[in-house]
């Protein structure tokens, strides 16, 4: 069941029982579908960008041995929040670089395709 037809519900029932307390739930759940579905679109790209570029990191160990130079500097600079925050940013900025290139990589590829004739 979606949360805003579980809204519409109860707001439908609130005309029928004539109880307020279900009105005033079926309208908040209608009002905050629309933010709450936004929220989580917006979550789980970030958290795509998280886990992908954590994938990317810890099967190069190059790469893996950045983030652990770069997660050392944040513990001395920072301190333990640095340290906690480090590997979490250092693996989204690297999921973000690693999207735009395969993002270039796709349009340099169909504009290359594009100019090819056909046989």
């Amino acid at each position: 069941m979606k949360l805003d037809d579980a809204g519409l519900y109860l707001l439908n029932q609130s005309k029928v029982s004539g109880s307020k307390f279900k009105q005033i739930i079926g309208r908040g759940l209608l009002a905050a579908a629309p933010r709450l579905m936004a929220f989580l679109a917006f979550a789980g790209t970030v958290a795509m960008f998280l886990v992908g570029g954590g994938i990317l990191v810890h099967g190069v160990s190059l790469f893996h041995h950045w983030q652990v130079a770069v997660t050392e500097f944040a513990l001395v600079n920072l301190g333990s929040i640095g340290e906690g925050i480090a590997p979490l940013v250092f693996d989204g900025v690297f999921g973000v670089l690693a999207g735009a290139l395969v993002v270039l990589i796709h349009h340099a590829v169909v504009a290359i395709m594009a100019k090819k004739p056909v046989p």
